[in-house]
């Protein structure tokens, strides 16, 4: 998995042959700084753009080959041994309203380099038949992560934030929620030159700006019902940067950042969450202190907690779903939920490629 915070490459070795998931191995891999300015530029219209992204594409797919090198290797495990590689690709454009998604990855590339069969295009199945394509996580949190009695909401914190909510008795719903890590990353990547903002240390120093935070929260896809799915095609620097009037302190930018991702999250489980006992975190933003204080702060009747208390980690669990949307593809198992995306019926996703 690598998402739309263009950090690196989440790689998760699993045994998928019991009723649970068993995690076998993980690695990480970071992206060259080259390949992640690339990347960002492809997220706007450019010369010669169908080029660049296939070369991309090529590359991406000889960074998630040598992260499965790195992951097997440390596992103890050959090529032969894994069933399917489930690659989701990089998204560097989401338009379901246009009827398109487009992951980077070159699959056949992959699969070629590393000997085993390879599942990706996981979404354009789902928008085919009328849906957002994302997100799609919550079939593996509907099946690993539902409890019988507890009303629970997963919550991912990943570039965007998106949650799924697990009531007893009703159908399991989800949705993207609004920005998660991305703006408050590039603004202390403009500003401070760091890739994220550890704890939310920054964002923590400064005051929030009550104005800007208005004019954000304007914003019509933060308000509007589910299904909704968004990207960096609507929150990016553009976004960011067309409220403001160039004199803010740019620590107080980042706390307001802040509090716009608590305010997605905590309004979200508040008007389509109601009745939550339990919120479990996943995601880089998981491990934001500040933000967890500020949910912790919105939503003070129910207990948060990371996934990790349910025996899936909060930084691998959405390279662990991947794994399982393969094995879906592979068994001809369809692994959108309706509920969630909007489309006309389930369908299996994803396309294979053999090695």
């Amino acid at each position: 998995m690598s998402g739309t915070s263009l950090d690196g490459i989440d790689a998760a070795l699993l045994d998928l042959s019991g009723a649970t998931p068993r995690l076998l191995a993980t690695h990480y891999q970071a992206f060259p700084a080259h390949l992640k300015d690339a990347l960002l530029a492809l997220h706007h219209p450019a010369h010669n753009e169908l080029h660049q992204a296939q070369l991309l594409g090529n590359e991406l797919a000889r960074e998630y080959a040598c992260a499965t090198g790195a992951l097997l290797h440390s596992a103890n495990f050959s090529p032969s041994q894994v069933r399917a590689i489930g690659c989701h690709g990089q998204t560097v454009r989401h338009r379901p309203d246009a009827g398109y998604t487009l992951q980077l990855g070159n699959a056949a590339l992959l699969a070629e380099l590393s000997n085993i069969a390879v599942v990706s295009d996981f979404r354009s199945r789902d928008i085919a038949a009328g849906g957002q394509g994302a997100p799609l996580v919550p079939a593996f949190h509907h099946q690993v992560l539902r409890h019988p009695d507890i009303h629970r909401v997963i919550v991912n914190i990943g570039g965007i934030s998106n949650l799924t909510d697990l009531a007893p008795g009703r159908a399991t719903t989800g949705f993207d929620c609004g920005p998660g890590n991305l703006l408050m990353d590039a603004w202390i990547g403009m500003h401070r030159g760091l890739p994220y903002d550890k704890d939310g240390a920054w964002a923590a120093s400064g005051k929030t700006i009550p104005s800007l935070l208005q004019a954000w929260l304007a914003e019509p896809f933060l308000h509007a019902p589910p299904p909704k799915s968004s990207g960096r095609d609507l929150f990016n620097m553009h976004w960011l940067k067309q409220h403001l009037q160039g004199n803010e302190a740019p620590a107080d930018v980042q706390a307001t950042l802040l509090e716009l991702s608590a305010y997605a999250i905590s309004s979200s489980v508040k008007q389509f969450c109601s009745g939550v006992e339990e919120i479990y975190l996943c995601g880089g933003g998981a491990h934001n202190h500040a933000l967890v204080r500020h949910l912790k702060n919105e939503l003070p009747n129910c207990r948060i907690d990371l996934t990790d208390q349910l025996g899936i980690g909060a930084d691998w669990l959405e390279a662990i779903a991947f794994a399982w949307l393969a094995q879906q593809t592979l068994h001809s198992r369809s692994a959108n939920l309706p509920e969630v995306t909007g489309a006309r019926h389930p369908c299996i996703l994803g396309a294979i490629y053999q090695a």
